[in-house]
């Protein structure tokens, strides 16, 4: 399957806001964002156009797509399972993304970047629920656990995650044990707890048309 393989940093810069996929550059004055304001291409800087209803729909459906790395089919598939699902549509659908392997890998600290966690779930240094799972867009449900695996603790990228998490805070639906380098999928979080600014209810609207 295709996927967005270029600088990542114009991805923010279209959105116009951080999107954190970089890790630690997007904390530091080399954040693309800070430095150029305006949208990538030879076009960025000039004059536009106020976005229609359907323009401001796209850019949010995008944004959302970029956030968690999700390709417009896969994100298509979520967005049927949270209409087939009880409750509000655009809730559901935010928290399906946010139960994916590789963004409760970012959520337990164990990546500095969605990007990262998912290729640390792809390269097999993760675990759920004891057994290996190399699938980023395995989804989560309540009470399962997720851990480095033993045999990758020994690697350089996790010998000082311990010390790193102790600086870091957690979201209040999932379980760190920063010690073991483990966690524990708790519940679904609410729209309250979900801190990324998306404007669901424009993605429902848009895939309603």
């Amino acid at each position: 399957m295709a996927r967005y393989t270029e600088a990542v940093c114009r991805l923010c810069r279209r959105e116009g806001l951080k999107l954190y996929l970089k890790g630690e550059r997007c904390y530091t004055e080399k954040c693309a964002v800070d430095r150029r304001t305006y949208p990538p291409g030879q076009h960025g800087q000039g004059r536009r156009s106020k976005p229609s209803e359907y323009g401001l729909q796209l850019r949010e459906k995008q944004k959302a797509r970029r956030i968690y790395g999700v390709l417009e089919s896969q994100f298509r598939k979520y967005f049927k399972e949270a209409d087939r699902r009880k409750g509000i549509t655009g809730e559901n659908l935010l928290q399906l993304l946010e139960s994916r392997l590789d963004n409760v890998v970012y959520r337990l600290g164990f990546a500095l970047s969605r990007p990262e966690a998912r290729q640390l779930v792809r390269h097999g240094h993760v675990d759920v629920n004891g057994r290996r799972v190399s699938i980023p867009s395995y989804l989560l449900r309540p009470g399962d656990s997720i851990s480095v695996r033993d045999t990758s603790r020994d690697k350089a990228r996790f010998k000082d995650l311990s010390e790193l998490l102790r600086t870091q805070g957690t979201v209040d639906w999932l379980e760190v044990d920063r010690t073991n380098l483990s966690g524990k999928f708790v519940r679904f979080p609410s729209r309250e707890e979900i801190d990324i600014p998306i404007t669901e209810h424009l993605i429902v609207e848009l895939y309603s048309r």
